[in-house]
């Protein structure tokens, strides 16, 4: 079988680390993502008035995807155990099930679940956990401090 060249699709191979931050959870929150392809690099944050740290955590992430401008190859590396399980053990039961959790109440934060199920069936996706406030992390490190500080600036007013 041959191969054209030109036909082939190459797809991007991008790193996106996310991190999430709300202060009174719920509260004002930020979010943070940056994403790497190469050499290349971009930064995201954002910031809600009323929002809680899992749904900064699903919006630092579907930010990220959001960005992404054709399909690609993503490492997603977030401290989160609710995104990275929500996405890997959960999100398909919970679909299945009209978006009902195991405890038969309604999932949680189905708005951005259902989004960022959608986002990541757009690209090929690996959840990854890392460890949160990790110096030798230095993207989620980075990401941590730029989410805390949108959730800082939204609580004192100033907020992107």
């Amino acid at each position: 079988m041959r191969i054209n060249l030109e036909e082939e699709v190459i797809m991007n191979q991008v790193e996106l680390t996310v991190d999430g931050s709300a202060i009174g959870n719920p509260g004002p929150g930020g979010w943070c993502c940056i994403l790497r392809c190469g050499d290349a690099e971009r930064v995201l944050t954002g910031s809600h008035a009323d929002t809680t740290n899992n749904r900064m955590e699903l919006t630092a992430a579907i930010q990220g995807l959001r960005a992404l401008s054709k399909k690609s190859i993503v490492k997603v590396m977030t401290d989160s155990q609710y995104v990275v399980r929500g996405m890997t053990q959960w999100a398909a039961g919970w679909k299945a099930n009209g978006w009902i959790a195991a405890s038969r109440r309604p999932v949680l934060n189905r708005d951005l679940w259902e989004e960022l199920v959608d986002l990541a069936g757009q690209h090929e996706v690996q959840w990854v956990w890392i460890q949160g406030h990790n110096p030798h992390n230095k993207d989620q490190d980075r990401a941590d401090r730029l989410a805390v500080a949108a959730a800082r600036q939204r609580a004192t007013g100033v907020h992107n």
